[in-house]
């Protein structure tokens, strides 16, 4: 059945009107959202520019109060372990990361050559102290003859002096004819053999005085020998002890490169021994320095412990910067100078009880001492 409603006719007018219609109110609809993105542009610069001031002001009142640098670092003495004789090592008793005590054995090296060495020392001691004896009974005989000596030239002396004014009487009288010519003969053999024997007297006091002075001659080089030798027993008794090699301090092994079997040459290095304390050592700007000072108390955050604030103080500041104190300090008398702003080292000390963390040295930390 045919459907006979008249249709209704849409000319080109009609839809030209609509879409005139749609256009504009796409228009007007644009033009009330431009205002909300002006207004967007205007409000998110301010704020981020008030938030940027807030920031500004309180990084200068931080600054006032405190100064923190993370140019910081967790220090202590390495202590390195070496031997002081060479040698095969025999034992090893310890390996990387064992805690030691002081005086704990570590390493011992084969101390048959250094017995050897001893043996021989206190050989050599004991022969040049029987030699010394053997002196020393020689002085004592020698003394004994110089004094017999000087007994007989006193004899002599006394002979003589007799033979020689009995000999000047019997000459006066032989010239006045009084006595004989053998008895003038007489006296005057009396008083050559006094003579002879007062000169012989005399050279064997001197001989035995000589041999007396020889033998406290070669006494005095005997002990300058006795205590050469009792020295190289004693370094020899220190070799042998120096086979040991024991802990100096409490801490724990590092950096171990010694095996069993080994052969150690002299200052070659074994191991080192880190103690338990540790302190921070932090590079401060130069300008950062103004207002601090020794006792400062200082909050550490230690990178491996993000959530905790260790306690410290400051316990001095370097003398020097961390520049001038290098091996090879900078000369600046150039042409060529530009100004760069030193660092100064500051020691910082731990006011609390570290054992439970594991803080070594060479760990980073940021410190922030507290200036005011």
């Amino acid at each position: 059945m045919e459907d006979k409603t008249p249709k209704k006719k849409i000319n080109k007018e009609e839809l030209e009107e609509k879409a005139k219609e749609v256009l504009k109110a796409r228009k007007e609809k644009a033009k009330k959202k431009r205002p909300e993105y002006k207004k967007k542009r205007v409000i998110v610069p301010s704020i981020t520019a008030a938030f940027l001031v807030l920031l500004g002001l309180f990084a200068a009142i931080h600054s006032t109060y405190f100064q923190s640098t993370d140019d910081a670092f967790v220090e202590g003495r390495l202590i390195t372990v070496a031997p002081r004789v060479s040698g095969p090592v025999i034992n090893l008793l310890v390996d990387d990361n064992d805690e030691v005590e002081a005086g704990q054995l570590l390493v011992e090296i084969d101390p048959a050559d250094y017995e050897v060495k001893l043996h021989q020392a206190e050989a050599k001691l004991a022969e040049a102290k029987a030699q010394l004896g053997v002196t020393e009974k020689q002085i004592e005989e020698s003394g004994s003859n110089v004094n017999q000596s000087f007994e007989d030239v006193t004899s002599a002396q006394s002979k003589l002096d007799f033979a020689t004014k009995d000999h000047k009487r019997y000459t006066d009288m032989y010239k006045e004819g009084i006595v004989s010519k053998q008895e003038y003969d007489n006296s005057n053999t009396h008083y050559t053999v006094a003579q002879a024997n007062h000169k012989a007297a005399t050279e064997k006091s001197k001989a035995m005085q000589s041999a007396l002075e020889s033998h406290k001659a070669k006494a005095e080089a005997v002990q300058a020998e006795i205590k050469k030798l009792e020295a190289e027993v004693e370094q020899a008794k220190l070799d042998l002890s120096y086979t040991k090699i024991y802990a100096p301090q409490k801490g724990m092994v590092s950096a171990r490169s010694v095996e069993k079997g080994n052969y150690l040459q002299v200052g070659q290095p074994l191991m080192e021994i880190v103690p338990e304390h540790v302190w921070v050592v932090a590079n401060f700007k130069e300008n950062q320095l103004t207002r601090m000072k020794k006792g400062q108390p200082v909050s550490i955050k230690v990178d491996t412990y993000p959530g905790k604030k260790f306690k410290g103080h400051v316990d001095s500041i370097q003398r020097a910067t961390g520049a001038k104190s290098s091996l090879f300090p900078p000369e600046n008398a150039v042409g060529s100078y530009v100004k760069i702003v030193q660092r100064v080292p500051v020691k910082i000390l731990f006011d609390e009880d570290i054992k439970d963390y594991n803080i070594v040295p060479g760990m980073s930390v940021v410190p922030k001492v507290k200036i005011k």
